[in-house]
């Protein structure tokens, strides 16, 4: 079975990637959501090393084949500041979704943190 994280002394290297919004909520394919996510991505190949050799932006999902010095900080990172994006573009474009993000502690949540794999 996958781990739920990367092991720290795996940490650099190559992985294959899926990151899902919660609820598998199509939230990518309106109002510029996408850029967000190539903006975002194009930041940390210029400023953190992250090596991107494949990706594709799904409605809800993104996978990556990404090489990184710091895997878990860059997507530390990345769902960090991707999830103030969206929060921030959806205040001012749909605020109605936006309440599908808030979870039982009354905190924004737009990433899955793991998939489990069915047995």
């Amino acid at each position: 079975m996958p781990s739920r994280r990367v092991a720290a002394d795996l940490n650099a290297g190559t992985y294959y990637l899926t990151l899902t919004i919660q609820r598998w909520y199509y939230l990518f394919d309106r109002h510029n959501r996408w850029q967000i996510l190539a903006e975002s991505l194009r930041y940390c190949q210029e400023n953190k090393g992250l090596e991107l050799n494949g990706y594709v932006f799904m409605l809800n999902h993104l996978h990556l084949i990404a090489t990184s010095p710091d895997m878990a900080g860059f997507l530390r990172d990345f769902k960090r500041f991707t999830s103030v994006k969206f929060k921030n573009n959806l205040e001012t474009t749909e605020p109605s979704v936006l309440k599908l993000f808030v979870d039982d502690d009354g905190k924004y949540r737009f990433w899955i943190d793991t998939k489990p794999v069915s047995p």
